[in-house]
């Protein structure tokens, strides 16, 4: 693909509508700093969800080349030119990639957009964003430090802290080259050697991040990506005897497996960022409750609602209940999916027909479980692209499945409650435990309740979307079955390393 021109803030739709047309993307798998040929017989096509159109036939690895992968990685680490280059050194080469990266954001935007919907204006924020994100990290590569044990004084203790080797990273498909990124960059910044499987569902931009690391100067094979099914090419990467640890962002079912597949191949190391049923938890003494509204209708509309932090639940005190969701009803209805190639367009389409239907399950059990529809955001079919507005149900019980499992679309669940200890138990009452928000003016009940509330980041009255944890923050990690190990910050950057003692005896 032909890099495309920086975007401009006087681009016109058009002008995206051509580029879409223009592109030429290359879907073979990056393995060992080059571009690799695959048997053509084995494919699978990436669709675009606003149009229903193929973006490109991409190549069905499997085994074979996830082996080739590993093993390039592998070679990579123990040649040392990555893993034993100082730190510094390092973080130099990662804020030539973030120059790379920013470099041909507008590709990797329009990539993401015909791949998988996101409109392209939160394309590009994204990518603005994430490129932040690697020059913050570039600048921790560095700030690991070993530590000297105080001892008895005829030894002296150094715990130091190495890289793994070869990670694995399966990324999912709502925020490919955000999350892909994401993935890799701590993991290399420490020296480890990285193979990246995306999603089947939205792979190209992740593809292109080889070309990128290798401009940026860092050496071949420390990045390798490998398209494919997850059932094949991510299982195989899964299993692999020599991937020393896996990283993982996607749904709880899937993770369980991988904790299999660790048990079943060498005991690795797993990093899990899985489900989510997080809520938004509102107190009566709100100063303001169109803020509110308005909040959460952009943290379950951002992205169709296809975030794991999104405030899907929202708890609201019945005392002012019907207040806030009269607003919250009136603001959805006026969020209206729209072309995703079009910088005003604010909400677009699903991602893909299946999880149009996952979704469409969903709102229809509700129903039948007897939830009340107050703002209906269906369509009869996908036919016309897998558009879905925003959906609230009012009148949910805990117990329901509406409130229970993570939807992954605009659809918002209302509960109601009294007492603190009563939202304390309702937020709480799910397996999962990935964020939560607090709307209040009382700073020790907030206080009171990030600790009470078990999830991994809790945000005081704001959008969750807009908390998302990045490489300047202080880290979190999942409770409970929305998975394990920390993310972000220095404490992400430790999840990349093993501790070894090294004892000195005189």
């Amino acid at each position: 693909m032909e890099n495309l021109p920086m975007s401009e803030p006087e681009t016109t739709p058009s002008d995206w509508s051509a580029a879409a047309a223009a592109v030429r993307p290359d879907p073979r798998p990056w393995i060992g700093g080059r571009r690799v040929e695959v048997d053509p017989g084995r494919s699978f096509r990436s669709e675009n969800p606003a149009t229903g159109a193929t973006v490109a036939e991409l190549p069905a690895c499997g085994a074979a080349e996830i082996d080739a992968a590993v093993r390039a990685a592998r070679a990579a680490f123990e040649a040392g030119a990555w893993s034993r280059l100082s730190p510094r050194d390092r973080g130099r080469k990662l804020r030539a990639f973030a120059d790379q990266v920013r470099a041909h954001a507008r590709e990797f935007a329009l990539l993401d957009t015909l791949e998988m919907g996101m409109p392209i204006a939160n394309a590009l924020g994204d990518m603005q964003e994430i490129c932040g994100h690697v020059e913050a990290t570039a600048e921790m590569a560095d700030k690991l430090l070993d530590e000297v044990i105080p001892n008895d004084p005829s030894a002296w203790v150094l715990n130091i802290r190495e890289p793994h080797g070869v990670v694995g990273a399966i990324t999912p498909w709502n925020f490919p080259a955000y999350i892909g990124i994401s993935k890799v960059l701590p993991a290399l910044a420490v020296g480890n050697s990285v193979v990246l499987k995306p999603s089947e569902i939205a792979s190209l931009s992740c593809l292109r991040l080889g070309e990128l690391a290798a401009a940026a100067g860092i050496p071949d094979g420390v990045l390798n990506i490998v398209p494919g099914l997850g059932r094949d090419a991510g299982a195989a990467l899964a299993r692999h005897m020599d991937v020393d640890v896996l990283t993982f962002t996607g749904s709880t079912a899937t993770g369980r497996r991988l904790l299999e597949y660790s048990g079943q191949s060498n005991m690795k190391r797993l990093i899990l960022e899985c489900g989510g049923k997080s809520p938004q938890i509102v107190f009566p003494d709100v100063a303001d409750l169109d803020r509110v509204a308005e909040a959460i209708v952009g943290g379950i509309t951002f992205n169709t609602g296809q975030v794991c932090v999104a405030g899907s639940r929202l708890l609201v005190h019945r005392s002012v209940a019907d207040a806030l969701v009269s607003r919250v009803v009136a603001k959805a209805r006026a969020v209206e999916p729209g072309d995703p190639l079009q910088e005003s367009t604010t909400v677009g389409p699903l991602a893909s027909c299946a999880q149009f239907e996952r979704v469409r399950s969903h709102v229809d059990g509700a129903r039948a479980q007897g939830a009340d529809l107050l703002l209906d955001g269906a369509r009869a079919s996908p036919d016309d692209g897998c558009f879905w507005a925003p959906t609230v149900f009012g009148g949910v019980t805990p117990g329901m499945r509406i409130a229970q499992e993570e939807v992954f679309g605009p659809v918002l669940s209302v509960l109601t409650f009294e007492s603190e200890d009563e939202a304390v138990a309702i937020a709480n009452g799910t397996v999962y435990g990935l964020t939560a928000t607090v709307w209040t003016s009382d700073l020790s009940r907030a206080l009171r309740l990030a600790r009470r509330i078990s999830a991994g980041a809790v945000t005081i009255g704001a959008d969750p979307t807009a908390g998302r944890v990045d490489a300047t923050t202080g880290g979190f990690e999942p409770h409970r079955q929305s998975g394990l190990g920390v993310e972000g910050g220095l404490g992400g950057l430790r999840s990349f390393t093993r501790l070894k003692s090294v004892t000195f005896k005189s």
